[in-house]
């Protein structure tokens, strides 16, 4: 089996290619389908008649929180929190920025009126991320001072239309500080052709950290470690896949962020938990057969884990493709349909 390093990943893409700003509408994003000998060039719209009856598509019902919070040290010292969950106990874990660290115990005064207590560091005292205890509800307070996590390629501060656009239209379970992306192309008028169809749906969640963004530093590929991130798949869904199998059909993970859940839970056998799993090439999948992704930063993890699925000549053609007509790259891209190389 060849062996891949992290320049293998690199691609070229000129700058404005990336996505400011999403497409009029979810479903007028353009769609490249690439389960053909050839690639087609196609609208998103058009997903319904390149599915099956009995197909089941699995979404990931995260719910992107305004997770972005500003205030300042009791030395007026300005600085940046990134909530990347709420623990049980209702500390929160975020990350920090800020010229230099203040000592635990210190109370931050965050815009908004509320204040965040460093309480040290997570997940022990080595931690990259910090622990907080917040003057008032987590949530609550994120809702009502946060900000939109934007991804750093996308260089506008948030606005109305990130808040209604960078989020699906079926998120449900708050936690995410990124969205799964290719969930974002759905519209109510999309999900109806496919209930018409006979295309059925099912959920699970992986809550997106900011992680997702970190890049892989190591030549060596095998060498990166992937940050942690919480899952789950729910009773009602291995159902749905038992079912998907019995009768033969196909199962078709919307985003990574769902291959990553569902072959998390085929490795592990665990219903729910936290997943710091990496795909590469030469990853055995075991549940997915069709995956709808956007398209992914050169050197990216995630783009390594589509070339794992598709095959990384086959994903490489598609890119240079994708280049050359011209599609939109990234969050507020467009989307493009693969399908599982053959072992």
């Amino acid at each position: 089996m060849r062996h891949f390093t992290l320049g293998d990943f690199e691609f070229a893409l000129p700058p404005e290619l990336i996505a400011q700003h999403p497409a009029a509408e979810r479903s007028a994003s353009r769609l490249l389908d690439g389960t053909g000998p050839q690639p087609m060039d196609r609208l998103f719209r058009d997903l319904p008649s390149l599915l099956k009856p009995g197909d089941l598509l699995v979404f990931n019902d995260t719910k992107v929180v305004k997770a972005r919070l500003f205030g300042e040290k009791p030395t007026g010292g300005r600085l940046e929190l990134l909530a990347e969950r709420v623990l049980p106990d209702g500390e929160v874990v975020a990350h920090m920025k800020v010229s230099k660290k203040p000592p635990a115990g210190t109370a931050l005064r965050m815009d908004g009126g509320f204040t965040a207590t460093l309480l040290g560091r997570w997940p022990d005292q080595d931690g990259a991320l910090f622990r907080f205890a917040f003057s008032e509800e987590p949530y609550a307070v994120m809702e009502r001072h946060g900000h939109v996590p934007l991804p750093p390629y996308i260089t506008h501060d948030d606005t109305a239309e990130d808040e209604a656009r960078y989020q699906t239209v079926f998120a449900d379970k708050p936690g995410a500080v990124a969205a799964p992306t290719a969930a974002l192309h759905f519209d109510e008028s999309v999900l109806a052709q496919l209930e018409a169809r006979g295309v059925q749906r099912a959920s699970v969640t992986l809550h997106v950290g900011a992680g997702t963004f970190q890049p892989v530093k190591t030549e060596n590929i095998a060498e990166h470690r992937m940050h942690s991130e919480r899952y789950e798949v729910p009773a009602a869904t291995q159902g749905a896949i038992a079912a998907l199998r019995k009768r033969g059909g196909r199962l078709v993970a919307i985003g990574t962020t769902t291959v990553r859940t569902l072959e998390s839970w085929a490795q592990s056998g665990e219903d729910s938990g936290d997943t710091s799993i990496f795909i590469t090439p030469g990853f055995g999948f075991s549940q997915v057969d069709l995956l709808l992704t956007n398209f992914h930063l050169p050197r990216s993890t995630l783009l390594m884990l589509v070339s794992a699925f598709a095959g990384y000549d086959r994903i490489m053609a598609l890119y240079r493709h994708a280049v050359r007509e011209r599609y939109r790259f990234f969050s507020y891209g467009d989307a493009m349909l693969l399908e599982r190389q053959a072992c």
